[in-house]
This record gives structure tokens, sequence and C-alpha cells, in this order.
């Protein structure tokens, strides 16, 4: 057992769940032997605490990182930061240049409030959302966070609470009085929320993903925008993993769709806690009217971070790297899933890209995965993050490892045989799966 495993189970004793991230759990990719923790990070490369040097093939950071890992440019900003002091009495300038620069990218936007995760982000977006309309039911589609608010969602009709509409996403310690205030849409399905809207007239918010494993059909964004205009409806996009990814601020821009309320984070800070919720002032000043505050939001090391990611972002054009090197990740399983017999199902945007094979013994392809890749010291799953340094030395670096690996889940669904016989411990656990 590596010393990650070893400090990973005396974790579990003291630490409820072992990690503060369901998505950094090691039984969500190969449990009892998955490295767990690292040591150091450079480029897209992790460390681990037995000093093995790892490609991350993998979610980059849960998909902060989209220039790498310690870009010196974003660390010698929070350095210096940190010798001028992180905190004060007083505020730092940082959030108002941030504040300014997150409207100059988004000119429909004219006022913005921080926080340090998404999850918050969320929480503050819907606080303000409620009290610009006045209404408290919101219609969600997407991952919106941990909060009481959206996990309102998996509360159905049953007393013992398993009327999951997000199966994967527990709700117990959610209060039952919070059954019916939030309700679960299917993505590009406008005669839905049309729906949704006339069966519930105090529907004062929509909250939605622009788009994550599909993009919208023709008219779906303008007909939600629409919607909420004809009826008196906040519109938020939740932008905390597709922003700064496809275009220079976030993905709506590409529809031309503005919304009246959007968030942002993950790449914002390069991996630094910055999290923005940006809005139009007729909605945004309904903040005042209700108490949204938190001590560590006002630290300066966030916005710092996210003032000198932007400046490099522009200067490298990341979104449009990232973009381009994530269309070989795809191009490449498709080639794949030509060559051999079973079907990859490919979902995502480049940039955050993703596949499953089509088979009732996923999840141990999946697990097998993640296990032989590690092996190649690669960390791998299903699901690609790309960052600036993911060159095409290392992408094809990475489908050379690949191909004999699929090749040998091929033999085994083709012949039949459990796959099971070729793992070295437990099966990953399944995630939550997503309206979108």
């Amino acid at each position: 057992m590596g010393k990650g495993q070893d400090l990973y189970n005396k974790a579990k004793n003291i630490i409820p769940g072992g990690t503060m991230l369901l998505s950094k759990r090691p039984e969500m990719y190969l449990p009892e032997n998955w490295p767990s923790y690292y040591e150091k990070t450079d480029g897209c490369y992790v460390w681990d605490l037995d000093g093995n040097k790892l490609l991350d093939m993998h979610i980059m950071g849960i998909g902060t990182n989209t220039l790498g890992y310690n870009h010196p440019k974003v660390d010698e900003a929070v350095l210096n930061t940190l010798k001028k002091g992180n905190m004060s009495t007083l505020n730092c300038p940082e959030e108002v240049l941030l504040a300014e620069r997150l409207g100059e990218l988004h000119p429909w936007a004219e006022m913005v409030r921080f926080a340090r995760s998404g999850g918050e982000a969320n929480a503050i977006a819907i606080r303000i959302a409620r009290a610009a309309s006045g209404k408290e039911k919101v219609a969600i589609c997407g991952y919106h966070g941990w909060h009481d608010w959206y996990l309102a969602s998996n509360l159905g009709e049953s007393d013992n609470l398993d009327g999951h509409l997000l199966p994967g996403l527990d709700i117990l310690g959610v209060p039952k009085s919070l059954r019916n205030t939030v309700i679960p849409f299917k993505y590009n399905d406008l005669d839905l929320i049309r729906k949704i809207i006339e069966q519930n007239p105090d529907l004062g918010v929509i909250k939605m993903e622009v788009m994550r494993n599909e993009g919208p059909n023709p008219g779906y964004l303008e007909g939600i925008r629409k919607l909420c205009d004809d009826n008196h409806i906040v519109l938020i996009f939740d932008e905390c993993t597709s922003g700064f990814r496809e275009t220079f601020g976030g993905i709506h821009k590409k529809f031309n769709v503005n919304p009246d309320i959007c968030m942002f984070g993950k790449a914002l800070g390069n991996g630094y806690a910055i999290t923005s919720v940006i809005g139009k002032r007729s909605v945004m000043e309904a903040a005042q009217k209700s108490f949204i505050s938190s001590t560590f939001w006002t630290e300066r090391i966030g916005p710092t971070a996210g003032l000198a990611t932007l400046d490099v972002m522009q200067e490298e054009s990341s979104w449009e790297v990232i973009t381009e090197q994530g269309r070989k990740i795809q191009d490449g399983w498709k080639e794949l899933n030509n060559s051999l017999n079973f079907n990859i199902k490919i979902s995502g945007i480049p940039a955050l890209s993703s596949f499953i094979i089509e088979t009732d013994q996923w999840l141990k392809c999946k697990t097998f995965i993640a296990q032989e890749m590690l092996k190649n010291n690669i960390l791998a799953s299903n699901t690609v993050y790309l960052c600036t340094h993911h060159n095409d030395s290392l992408i094809k670096e990475y489908f050379d490892k690949l191909y004999p690996i699929l090749n040998e889940i091929e033999k085994y669904l083709t012949n039949d045989m459990d796959l099971a016989q070729k793992l070295n411990g437990p099966l990953c656990h399944d995630g939550f799966k997503r309206l979108n």
C-alpha cells in the first residue's frame, strides 16, 4: 500500500467521507489503489506521496487549472499579495478591479459579488434572484452545488425521502419543508419548462447550466429568455464550470443570449479560490434587501489570482488552446470507437470531455482503465479536463497507453467474460447523474 492510501485510511477515521470533495474520493476512481494525495504539481504533472511523477490526463484540479498547475505569473501575483498582507480591517482594491474587468467582458452585467466556492456563488445568486423576483420557487437544470436549496429538488413525494430526481445526490439532513420549492427540468425541452411555468405561478427563478454534455437546440436558449421576460422570472446561468473554456468569459457569449445573473468559478483563479456572481443592476441591487456576507469573501488572494489569471488567459488565448486540444481528445476517442468492437459514447464540450462504454460492465471498465493507466504513471479515468500544457506529444502518449487497455476490454466484452477478473481491488463508485 502506498503512502497516499495509507494516509487516506487514517483520514476516513477522522474526516467524514475521507475528504472534503466527493470528486476527490479515491472510491470514485480506483478504490484501495488511487494515490489519493499529492506532494507537488507542475504544468500538467502531479507527484504523489511516494514520489511518482504522474501525468494528469484527468480533471486537473477538478477543472480549476486551465493554465496548468503553478502558472508562474499567477503564482507571482499571489506571492506579492502575501508579502503585502492578505487580510485587513479595510477592503482590498483588487476586488473592485476584478469586478470592473468582468463587467468589461460581459457588458450586459453591471454589478458583481464575489465568493470563494461554486456552492457559495450559487447560493448567493439564488438569494438575490428570489429577493428580486419576490417569488420563492426555482426551476433548475444541471448541477448547482451542495446547499439545501438545491438538494431540495430531490425531495420526492415519499415520506422516506427516496424520490431522487438526480440519482447519487444524498438528501439526508435536508428539511422536508423545502419539498416542492425547487423543480428540476430536462435540457433542450422548451415545452417542459413552459408547462412548469404555467403550473407554478409562484416560480420566480430559472437557473441552468448553458451547456455541459450537449449544446442547445436552435431557439432553446432564446425561448428560455423570452419565457423569463414574459413571466417576470429571473434567469440565472451557472457557468462555474463552463466559463472561460470556449470564450473569454461565459460560454453564453457564444450563443448571444444574456441571463440576468451569471456565476463563474473554477477556472477564474487557476487553482486559487475565487468565484463571482455578475448580473444586471436591476436584479443585483436586491442583495441590499437581504443579508449576504462572509468574512473570507474579502480576502485578497482570490481577486488577485483572478486578475492575473484573466491577463494570462488573454495573452495565451487559453480558451482556444484547450478547445483545440480537447477536440483532439474527442477525435481520438472516435477513432478508437471505429476500431473496437463496442460503442463509445462521447459527451461534453471539447475542453471538458468524457466518454462511457455502453455495456453493463461499465463500472468495471472504468475501474480497469484507471488501474492500468496508473501503472503507466498516468492519472486517468473516463474524463479529461484540458489545460494549456496538454500538448500533442502528451495527447499521443495518452492514446498510446489507452489503446491496449481498451483492446483488452474488448476481448472480455466480446467473449462475454467478467472483467472483474482483471481488477486488483473493488469497483469504483458510480457518481450522480446530471440533468444536462
